[in-house]
């Protein structure tokens, strides 16, 4: 059995994914499977696997059957349900590995207090600098669900493709299909509020490569599908702190502000429902918001001031 399980979900990436799998094969550690799963492309992708696909037989590619989904969600939910390995990591099939991304993660994770290792993600546009860092010498921190907060407002960022999961951490838990935007947001709050602790490794291992095709460039420019699965994802993960006994006033606060940009998508009463308040405590949240335009207005003047008085 592998110790590692790459799950790379692809959808007509053809111009850049033996890029991303050149990646993988450079890797220092070398006990890994990698998971192609194809959500339905029709470009050459296939073909131009077939050589990379007899060479090395690490690699598996495999089309999303119609159990999953279409979609990311649904294409790393079928990889999950395939997976060998005793840690879980997503690429991209548009990004690059740093050559010691498996093995510095993996290292980490042999302490088996760790449920998972963070890592920083840097991106780039065009063309990509091979001149990485090689050096085993970096800063760490611990994580656990006493920071889901920070998490949650981006205060402390968890990416797309920046960590390295233990096994343990899927067995109950899944990507929610529906959802087209932050379904790794939504599924990696479910996991840091339900394991011991996690580490955070100051070293950049994984490079996103930024292009106006990507699912993040959606919901930048304000696609629909995306503000509708954002808000749904934030439903759910108020929910998931509600049961787990921590949600706070203050990540409430947060997301009712958020709400105010998406009345379209009844946002505001969808967090009210899922917080089971007493009417007492409904009113109080509703005064709260129905208020918070005016305060958010003066804020905005007082900071205003504070800037042309420096």
């Amino acid at each position: 059995m592998p110790t590692v399980s790459i799950i790379l979900a692809t959808y007509n990436r053809a111009e850049y994914i033996l890029e991303s799998l050149q990646s993988i094969q450079n890797q220092t550690f070398l006990d890994w499977e990698c998971l192609i799963i194809d959500d339905g492309g029709i470009d050459n992708t296939a073909q131009l696997l077939e050589p990379i696909l007899k060479e090395d037989h690490r690699f598996q590619y495999l089309k999303r059957t119609e159990y999953y989904q279409k979609g990311l969600p649904g294409s790393r939910n079928y990889g999950l349900d395939l997976a060998k390995g005793d840690y879980i990591i997503f690429f991209d099939d548009d990004d690059i590995a740093h050559p010691q991304n498996l093995e510095l993660c993996v290292k980490e994770l042999s302490d088996k207090d760790i449920s998972f290792c963070r890592y920083i993600r840097d991106v780039f546009w065009g063309n990509f600098d091979y001149n990485f860092d090689y050096s085993r010498e970096y800063t760490s921190f611990f994580i656990d669900k006493r920071d889901i907060n920070k998490i949650l407002k981006n205060e402390l960022q968890f990416n797309s493709c920046a960590v390295m999961w233990t096994k343990e951490c899927y067995i109950q838990h899944r990507y929610t299909e529906h959802l087209k935007y932050a379904e790794e947001w939504e599924v990696y709050a479910r996991i840091i509020t339900s394991v011991n602790k996690g580490i955070s490794i100051n070293k950049a291992l994984y490079f996103g490569r930024k292009h106006e095709e990507s699912i993040t460039g959606d919901f930048g420019n304000r696609k629909s599908a995306s503000l509708v699965s954002y808000a749904d994802a934030i439903e759910l993960v108020v929910d998931n702190l509600r049961k787990r006994k921590l949600l706070s006033n203050e990540i409430i606060r947060y997301f009712i502000q958020i709400a105010l940009d998406y009345k379209e998508y009844k946002l505001f009463p969808r967090i009210l429902s899922c917080l089971q308040l007493s009417t007492l405590e409904k009113w109080r949240w509703e005064f709260f918001y129905f208020q918070l335009p005016l305060r958010l207005y003066f804020y905005n003047i007082y900071i205003k001031w504070k800037k042309k008085r420096k």
